[in-house]
């Protein structure tokens, strides 16, 4: 290990004396010489990303070759590690450029998006393709059982080799090329598909008759579409939003097309006959057949309550308009009627309670609670937009990470709700700890001039979901980055997300955090029975949309010949065949999809229903006991959190639960038994 990190520093000390003046004062150059190492946002500037990814690319290249031309035999030490801790440049300048282009976009942050995507890709490819890196790796991996690593160091083994397979290692060398092609093609794809959402989603804006303004940011359009009895009205914004992105200029119809193509072609070329196959071949399902199997064993039950909230929602409108057909535009206004008639509950009545403020300071009681956390807000460390928020994570007088927290939309910033990270939790070479900096960004409504921002249920929900992926992220406490926190199997890694949400919504732990944004008072017991009554009210409707997207996910990706696809046609086509009914579409339509086909979830959306099924149990866990803070099972679920993906998933799961999960428990929830 001594003579490759000689080698590379020489390499880095070459590099370095070639730079000029103007180049070393880029500020990604030097330690940021900040509180933590945080990145120092107001010092970067759009101009010196550019300069900074390639830096960082020449010197993971230098590593690299450091790597390939070290005469010593290939060891642990020499090559999997020296490999593992390559390109840190180049990772620190991604995650700041990669979270920032999402919730701080422009133009320019688009313009250089565009010219380093490509790049990136050819410079993943020419490590993943790297033939004789790849041959140390798998020398050392043929003779794993005899270098007694511990099982840290043989996890570590085993991801980086399977990486290197799966990143197209064992690729001939005459599909090579058109290997590189495709990655370079999938990525530019996927950045442009994005761009085009958040534009679309940008461009609509609707002013009311009452001067109110309707955007297409889910905080504002499904409060309207709850609430607005003009119809013809609610399905000119309805279609706003459901027909985003299918023609005009931000058309993603033929990236659809293109997209399924490539990566179909892509799958073929290492081995698998669908894209499907080659993405669940490294989670937990494995194999398209599992994750049907998983789907539509809860499909037939939810569509039938679905089908029941249609003909009753069907029956008001008749009362209202007879002979009149309910349609998707319709659904949302009678739903809420519904609710507020049968429960005596409506937003308004609700949202009083759940401040943004208050459901935070929930969130992080639960984590005191059941970790010791405490969160401290710090506004004397750099910031990246003055509405994004600074915690300081600690336990007892020790700092475990930093939170950032963004909870507002802006025109910069795409739609939804996501948990990543500036830098995430590991050791270095030397054994000293990196501390965590995660960030939260949500799209919740604004404060007003005589209200704070105020949350309905289902976002104090999300609000709890990002937060559980935070600590995940928080908590971890492994040695190696590229299995610490966070990189888990995508379909593991909504539990600790999803689990946190049981905590939400329950009466007990409501009791403790919704209180009155005017008189302090907390949630009266009446509206905490009447939320608890309503939990299994419009499952059919919630669940059948999420499986109905999961399945169009599966759908795009089980196909195993090439053929021109009509995202529109394929939709319709595939959701008749599964017997969605007319009043419900896919949660998101196809050319707005971006789980599937920009953010990682591609072949993997069905996770979110997989997970919720052990987050029921998991939580079942806790209630069984008495507590639901109870110590012991804290102490087991933190295990889980801190361990990554060191241990196979499951086993971290059976040692936390004592067995499989059951999807009892998640029927159960959303009376559906």
């Amino acid at each position: 290990m001594k003579r490759t990190l000689t080698i590379a520093a020489a390499a880095m000390m070459l590099l370095a004396g070639c730079k000029d003046k103007k180049t070393m004062e880029n500020p990604f150059f030097a330690p940021w010489g900040t509180t933590y190492e945080i990145p120092d946002f107001q010092r970067i500037k759009t101009e010196h990303y550019m300069p900074a990814f390639r830096e960082g690319m020449e010197r993971q290249k230098a590593e690299i070759e450091a790597i390939v031309n070290n005469q010593d035999a290939p060891t642990f030490d020499n090559t999997v590690l020296a490999y593992e801790y390559s390109g840190q440049l180049l990772k620190d300048v991604g995650a700041v450029f990669f979270n920032l282009s999402e919730c701080e976009n422009s133009p320019e942050m688009e313009a250089i998006a565009e010219e380093v995507t490509p790049l990136l890709s050819a410079h993943d490819d020419d490590i993943a393709l790297n033939s004789k890196l790849f041959a140390r790796i798998k020398a050392v991996y043929d003779q794993r059982e005899s270098l007694g690593l511990n099982a840290e160091q043989m996890r570590l083994l085993e991801e980086t080799y399977k990486g290197f397979v799966r990143g197209g290692a064992n690729v001939p060398e005459a599909q090579q090329a058109r290997f590189r092609e495709l990655n370079e093609q999938i990525a530019s794809l996927t950045l442009r598909f994005a761009q085009n959402v958040l534009k679309a989603t940008n461009a609509y804006k609707k002013v009311l008759p009452n001067g109110d303004t309707v955007t297409l940011d889910i905080p504002t359009w499904e409060p309207f579409m709850q609430t607005c009895p003009d119809r013809k009205l609610r399905e000119e914004v309805w279609h706003a939003y459901a027909d985003r992105c299918q023609s005009g200029e931000f058309d993603n119809t033929k990236i659809i097309d293109t997209l399924v193509n490539l990566r179909l072609e892509r799958a073929n070329i290492l081995g698998f006959p669908t894209h499907a196959d080659y993405v669940l071949d490294d989670c937990l399902a494995k194999t398209p057949a599992n994750v049907y199997s998983c789907l539509m064993d809860i499909w037939g039950p939810a569509l039938k309550v679905a089908k029941q909230e249609r003909d009753l929602y069907q029956k008001m409108l008749e009362q209202d308009e007879p002979g009149t057909k309910l349609q998707p535009w319709d659904w949302r206004y009678y739903a809420e009627r519904y609710r507020a008639e049968k429960y005596a509950i409506d937003d308004a009545e609700v949202r009083p309670y759940f401040s943004l403020d208050s459901v935070r300071q929930g969130a992080f009681m639960v984590a005191n609670r059941l970790y010791g956390l405490t969160f401290k807000e710090r506004t004397d460390l750099p910031t990246y937009d003055k509405e994004a928020r600074c915690f300081e994570v600690m336990e007892g007088d020790s700092t475990v990470g930093i939170l950032y927290m963004d909870f507002h939309p802006r025109a910069s910033k795409r739609s939804g709700a996501w948990m990543t990270e500036f830098r995430g939790q590991h050791r270095t070479l030397d054994g000293k700890n990196v501390m965590p900096i995660i960030q939260v960004v949500c799209n919740f409504t604004k404060p007003t001039a005589t209200a704070p921002s105020l949350l309905n249920f289902d976002e104090s929900e999300t609000l709890f979901h990002e937060f559980g992926h935070a600590l995940h992220g928080l908590l971890s406490n492994c040695t190696y980055p590229s299995i610490a926190g966070t990189n888990v199997p995508r379909d593991f890694v909504e539990l600790p997300s999803q689990v946190m949400e049981n905590w939400c919504r329950n009466p007990q732990v409501m009791k403790l955090y919704a209180h009155h944004y005017q008189t302090g008072e907390a949630i009266p017991d009446a509206l905490i029975q009447k939320i608890a009554a309503a939990q299994t009210y419009g499952q059919g409707f919630m669940t059948t949309e999420l499986l109905a997207a999961s399945l169009l996910d599966m759908d795009y990706y089980s196909i195993k010949d090439r053929q021109h696809i009509d995202p529109i046609a394929f939709e319709d086509e595939h959701m008749q065949k599964i017997g969605l009914i007319p009043e419900i579409i896919s949660r998101y339509r196809s050319p707005y999809f971006q789980h599937i086909f920009t953010t990682g979830y591609d072949a993997g959306y069905y996770s979110y229903t997989w997970t919720a099924i052990l987050d029921a149990d998991a939580f079942e866990a806790f209630a069984e006991s008495g507590d639901l803070f109870n110590p012991e099972l804290a102490r087991k679920f933190r295990h889980l959190l801190e361990s990554g993906n060191t241990v196979e998933p499951m086993e971290l799961y059976r040692a936390f639960r004592g067995h499989d999960p059951s999807p009892r428990a998640l029927l159960k929830r959303k009376g559906m038994l």
